[in-house]
């Protein structure tokens, strides 16, 4: 059991607890040992203020922003902080003009993005100039994957740091910081059992802001006996139950919306499609999330049975991309709808998961003489490609040559079913497989 002492003390009024208690150095940091421990690079690069342009790839609430704002305090170069929705391209170039004078004075410039897969990339190429001058270093911290989100240009220009969701027992040691730290509640008694304080480190699912929010919420609500406020298990059941109100994207009914969306466009239910899509962007999911799953969803249960599937989906995601949230989801609905009425298959799935069984048994295994190419005398002279039979060298382009290892020979993993497109797809290697029957 916690048992805090101290003067009871609460102001209202004061920034949110998660703010409050914000770690101010490598010290208090909790979590990413594997890139902050002792001798690791990004550690060493931060105690020596030899800052370069990072990309800080990581979940909600794992210490993004944190890990730049002890960057700020530690370095001695010029911290400045951008946001993406109040940060157009004017001001940008402004603070670039600003930061070249600063470098011809001698004074470094570190630039700080927090969601910087938010910025179109007419604000990140305005960045692109100046970080390859060295006029600034560009910290950007990103929910989403840097590959797909951030300019190219910018990205090779920088290092990827990948920061891991925390485990339950770093968000135990915050919740027990909060309670004791000054910033936090160590000026008020509270009393809350260790078993209440796990059951909210383990509904944060990863999140420290979750759990702080959740645990400053227990306290509000809490019951006052004289200067102690008792926190109790019904307590905090009842903070969850309210916070699982809010969607959290990182916890179990993120999953479970996606989930209700992708099985009702399997059953091709598009009513019930296009509610659960609306559950989820109502509730604040990220639109580009939901684009992501239904480009995968046009390959995993469509495949060849629609081959427009994919492009729909693919042209949908650099429409969400485009235009963001709330215009996107008329976008969203189109594809929804069509992936939902669509021919289904999910032959391509199939094909690839048997594949991958027999590929890892066999990764040792050559490559057949015939199918590897012969670039000099010496592979020639070792039958590399000997036996190979070039197909367009037959009137009906198709040989009886055997393409799979000899321990896998007439394998099929690709099965088309009967639905859609995939039923020509199904005649035709019916008829491919004839013709290479007749050449035996």
């Amino acid at each position: 059991m916690d048992y805090i002492q101290g003067t009871f003390f609460e102001n209202m009024h004061k920034a949110p607890l998660a703010d409050r208690i914000r770690p101010r150095t490598l010290e208090e940091y909790i979590g990413q040992i594997h890139i902050l421990g002792k001798g690791k690079v990004l550690r060493q690069i931060i105690e020596s203020d030899n800052i370069t342009s990072m990309i800080l790839w990581g979940p909600p609430g794992v210490g993004k922003t944190t890990l730049a704002m002890i960057i700020a305090n530690i370095t001695n170069a010029k911290f400045i902080t951008f946001s993406a929705v109040t940060s157009g391209i004017k001001e940008i170039k402004e603070i670039m003009v600003k930061a070249e004078k600063s470098r011809l004075m001698g004074e470094r410039t570190v630039i700080f993005v927090d969601e910087i897969h938010r910025f179109n990339k007419a604000q990140q190429d305005a960045f692109l100039p100046h970080v390859e001058k060295g006029n600034i270093i560009l910290i950007g911290a990103t929910t989403e994957n840097p590959s797909f989100e951030v300019n190219s240009a910018l990205l090779s220009r920088s290092r990827v740091f990948v920061l891991h969701s925390l485990q339950t027992e770093d968000i135990m040691r915050l919740l027990k910081h909060a309670l004791q730290d000054e910033r936090g509640y160590g000026g008020q008694q509270i009393e809350i059992a260790d078993e209440l304080l796990e059951l909210i480190s383990v509904y944060a699912n990863g999140d420290a802001r979750t759990a702080l929010n959740v645990l400053e919420m227990a306290v509000m609500s809490g019951s006052k006996q004289g200067d102690t406020t008792i926190i109790s298990k019904d307590i905090v059941e009842g903070c969850l139950q309210k916070k699982a109100l809010l969607y959290d994207k990182n916890g179990e009914e993120h999953y479970n919306l996606i989930s209700a969306l992708h099985k009702s466009m399997r059953n091709s239910d598009p009513d019930a499609a296009v509610y659960w899509l609306a559950r989820m962007l109502e509730a604040g999911e990220e639109p580009l999330f939901v684009a992501r799953r239904l480009v995968r969803f046009a390959s995993e249960d469509i495949g060849l049975a629609d081959p427009r599937a994919l492009e729909m989906t693919v042209a949908v995601y650099n429409a969400v991309h485009y235009l963001g949230m709330p215009e996107c989801n008329v976008h969203l609905t189109q594809a929804v709808v069509y992936l939902a009425v669509a021919a289904k298959s999910n032959a391509l799935y199939v094909a690839y998961e048997n594949a991958k069984k027999d590929a890892n048994s066999t990764l040792a295994d050559g490559v057949p003489l015939h199918l590897r190419n012969a670039p000099t005398k010496l592979m020639a002279s070792l039958d590399y490609g000997k036996g190979y039979q070039y197909a367009h060298n037959v009137a009906d382009k198709v040989t009886n040559m055997q393409c799979l290892p000899k321990n896998l020979h007439d394998r099929q993993y690709y099965q088309p079913t009967g639905q859609g497109l995939e039923k020509n797809i199904k005649e035709r290697l019916e008829f491919i497989k004839k013709l290479k029957n007749e050449k035996h």
